[in-house]
């Protein structure tokens, strides 16, 4: 959801993360990861304004997910 509220094609988030597209095609299929691919994904992420919505927010806004921060 993140990459799609940017835009962004799998090529495009392997290029803003440094991470292969191999490895973003596998997550996105639902194939594990290590934690440090997750981490760098989150970062790029947040420092292109993605803002995800934890299970605590999620209550207040209508479920878990991502948004664009203002």
């Amino acid at each position: 959801m993140a990459r799609t509220a940017l835009g962004w094609g799998v090529r495009d988030l392997a290029r803003e993360s440094q991470i292969g597209t191999a490895t973003i095609s596998r997550l996105e299929a639902g194939n594990g990861v290590n934690s440090t691919t997750i981490s760098a994904l989150k970062k790029t992420f947040e420092s292109n304004g993605i803002k995800f919505i934890s299970d605590d927010e999620a209550s207040l806004v209508g479920g878990p997910g991502v948004r664009l921060k203002k």
